[in-house]
């Protein structure tokens, strides 16, 4: 039982992974995290916390965030309920990929998981009325650490053009106060590197 399929993507360590689902006529089984599964494909994260949050409405963004210093995190992202579109970007300064972005769906259908390593900006929109969101964090949370970048960084330059056609009103966003004046990555503190 188990096993999952790893997808890598532009961006060094960024996958998504796909558990095997069983399906039958009750409905469906899979295992969502198996410590065993991800090492077998080389992923080694000790994840020692779990999030859980509920957005109500399409069209909410959460991001870019992250944590500074010794507080940084990474993450193994999912949707339970609901669609969004998820994001990963890296904001690592000697990286040949610093500032470049990747995207996935993931929703209640699909169970992909997408894993967001150290030295990366996370982000999603929501895509239906209602999202639970999930994703464990391989450090603990840290009020002093936490950073935002602000969402319309054009050095980063999210491309939302693309999911036009989710029916999204990208000129509508909804966010936080946090995330609406969060700093552009120039005038941030955020300061990650590759780990040799």
């Amino acid at each position: 039982m188990g096993k999952i399929t790893v997808t890598k993507t532009k961006l060094d360590g960024v996958v998504i992974i796909e558990p095997k689902v069983f399906n039958d006529n009750r409905g469906y089984f899979f295992e969502s995290y198996s410590k065993r599964d991800m090492e077998e494909e080389g992923l080694f994260y000790d994840f020692v916390q779990d999030n859980h949050s509920f957005s109500k409405g399409s069209g909410v963004f959460r991001g870019i965030h992250c944590q500074a210093g010794d507080s940084v995190q990474a993450k193994l992202v999912r949707c339970e309920v609901g669609a969004v579109i998820d994001f990963a970007v890296d904001l690592r300064k000697d990286s040949p990929t610093f500032k470049q972005w990747v995207s996935v769906e993931l929703n209640e259908d699909n169970h992909r998981q997408f894993l967001i390593p150290r030295g990366f900006g996370h982000a999603f929109f929501t895509l239906t009325d209602e999202v639970m969101f999930l994703y464990k964090a391989d450090n603990f949370y840290d009020y002093d650490a936490d950073r935002s970048i602000n969402y319309a960084d054009a050095e980063i330059a999210l491309d939302f053009d693309a999911y036009q056609s989710f029916g999204i009103d990208i000129n509508n966003l909804i966010l936080s106060d946090k995330d609406k004046n969060a700093p552009f990555l120039e005038d941030s503190d955020v300061a990650f590197f590759v780990k040799s």
